[in-house]
């Protein structure tokens, strides 16, 4: 995968694989390239095809250099040579004998010779920049002003879906039908509803023990009510989809009505034998009635699919009046089946930007109409926003909806702006260096190995601080270079001096720029950690 994406909507997997179908691509789903990986790539792409007459217009000779180190030679008649050099040994680093040559070769690494002679590339030597990319928060900015131009603090606006059948009922069966087969993936939720006689005579009316509502379930989540009222829930987890829910409920003398709502946010939506899986309720039965248990599996079920908010579409322009909004400035936390919108402005800059939903339970969520996808907690991931492409924004007057199905807390929402806020870079002075321009006409080249960093801060940025620049044997990753035993003091000074209040900057690693007599025997690096600003 070269460029990864987002699955917007609900048309991601399962289970529980969220919006994000990135999967480390050299272009992220945001849309930047991901360094040095996307670098690295472009560095290769390059390499080969440098190498494309010879590749096009001969055949391999395969040559074994060593136990697990080999050869493929691809040589003209006319001289136009290309060889790639294989070490297959994934823990030691291999010397090799190639044309009366020596080549070293990092374990588990190929080499690319473009003349059969020079190295421009090799898979396990990394030149180019690490970008340092963060999410940068920010807070939902209303939209709204007073009639003195003051700001307003962000207001909210909220509907909270009734317990049970809203409108005419989709079916009425005896026993229970499936989730996924009756829904048709039109929707995650679908509600079961019945409602039963309790006597006036039962002892858990005088003596006040509840009784016990136990509901089985495939998978994932049911949300209880008995007499409109939310009385329990529960979940399968990451794993095991099914559960059990057993809990005390509060029943009246006379009729009793019973909703269950079946969610399946985050199961799994495609794949072999998806159909077959199924999910929704299995078995509904109350215990702690005079004569035993009452088996609600076998009576009639009124069944309505989806939420009354999904079919009025009040997540779009058009039927965000179907229904009566509560305004608040303070939007009720830790509620479940309850819908948010609030009219926010667009994040500042032109980074591209996602949406935190850590504080947030489970749902589904939509800015002007366009569906972001389905959320939930990913307390231990490092991808914890969501995509929202920017071209979705409008300067102001945005629609931001959520339907929160679990319970959250709406006021920790928030934007975040995709950031690179600076680089990193490791090179060592025997790194492989080819320029094209150098070939000469018959194919070979006057090679001279100069050694080059090329850094660049994004666009309209520059670089403001050199964290480290170390010339030696400096170790670690970025973010946490330190210098070794091998250091030239003057390492920073000639970053600066190239780098400093600059856009992009070439440093060379030459004698003119560095102590190279340093540590002699030693292959030295340089290495680099800078902020952007």
């Amino acid at each position: 995968m070269y460029h990864g994406g987002t699955n917007f909507g609900r048309t991601s997997g399962g289970p529980f694989i969220t919006t994000s179908y990135d999967y480390d691509a050299p272009i992220d789903e945001y849309g930047l390239p991901r360094l040095p990986k996307w670098a690295h790539l472009k560095d290769l792409h390059r390499a080969i095809k440098l190498c494309e007459h010879a590749l096009l217009n001969s055949e391999p000779n395969l040559l074994s250099l060593g136990p697990l180190q080999e050869v493929d030679v691809y040589a003209e008649p006319s001289g136009a040579c290309a060889a790639f050099i294989a070490n297959m040994d994934d823990k030691n680093d291999k010397i090799v004998q190639f044309r009366n040559m020596s080549y070293h070769l990092p374990a588990w690494s190929v080499s690319i010779l473009p003349d059969c002679k020079n190295v421009v590339f090799n898979t396990a030597k990394v030149g180019s920049q690490t970008s340092k990319v963060e999410m940068v928060q920010e807070n939902l900015q209303p939209s709204s002003a007073s009639v003195d131009g003051d700001i307003k603090g962000l207001q909210w606006e909220i509907f909270v879906e009734k317990a049970g059948i809203w409108g005419e009922a989709d079916l009425v069966r005896n026993g229970f039908v499936d989730h996924i087969n009756t829904t048709k993936d039109t929707s995650d939720y679908l509600w079961y509803t019945t409602s039963f006689h309790v006597g006036e005579d039962e002892e858990f009316l005088r003596d006040g023990n509840q009784p016990i509502l136990i509901v089985e379930s495939k998978g994932h989540a049911v949300h209880a009510f008995v007499n409109q009222k939310l009385q329990a829930s529960a979940s399968g987890n990451d794993s095991v989809s099914s559960f059990k829910l057993q809990s005390p409920i509060s029943l009246k003398a006379g009729n009793n009505e019973i909703a269950l709502l079946s969610m399946t946010v985050g199961l799994q939506n495609g794949g072999p034998f998806y159909d077959s899986v199924g999910a929704g309720l299995t078995s509904v039965q109350i215990s702690g009635f005079n004569n035993g248990p009452k088996d609600l599996s076998i009576v009639n079920w009124t069944y309505r699919i989806g939420l009354e908010g999904e079919h009025q579409g009040i997540y779009k322009a058009d039927g965000l009046s179907s229904v009566k909004w509560i305004s608040t400035s303070e939007p009720p936390k830790e509620q479940p089946l309850t819908w948010y919108k609030a009219i926010v402005n667009a994040p500042p800059g032109d980074e591209p930007i996602g949406i935190d939903m850590i504080h947030m339970g489970k749902g589904l969520a939509w800015l002007n109409g366009e569906e972001i996808g389905r959320y939930w907690p990913r307390k231990s991931s490092i991808h914890d926003e969501y995509h929202v492409p920017r071209s979705w924004f409008k300067p102001s007057g945005n629609i931001l909806v959520v339907f929160e199905e679990k319970g959250g807390d709406p006021t920790e929402i928030r934007f975040s702006r995709r950031k690179t806020t600076g680089f990193c870079a490791i090179v060592s002075e025997d790194h492989p260096t080819f320029k094209p321009e150098s070939l000469d006409q018959d194919g070979t080249q006057d090679y001279k190995n100069n050694v080059i960093v090329q850094l660049k801060c994004p666009i309209n940025t520059r670089v403001s601080t050199v964290k480290f620049a170390s010339f030696g044997t400096p170790s670690g990753t970025c973010g946490s270079y330190t210098t070794g035993d091998c250091h030239d003091p003057s390492s920073i000074s000639v970053v600066e001096k190239v780098c400093l209040n600059k856009n992009k900057c070439t440093v060379e690693l030459t004698e003119e720029s560095f102590n190279k007599g340093l540590c002699p025997g030693t292959i030295k690096k340089l290495a680099v950690e800078a902020v952007c600003s």
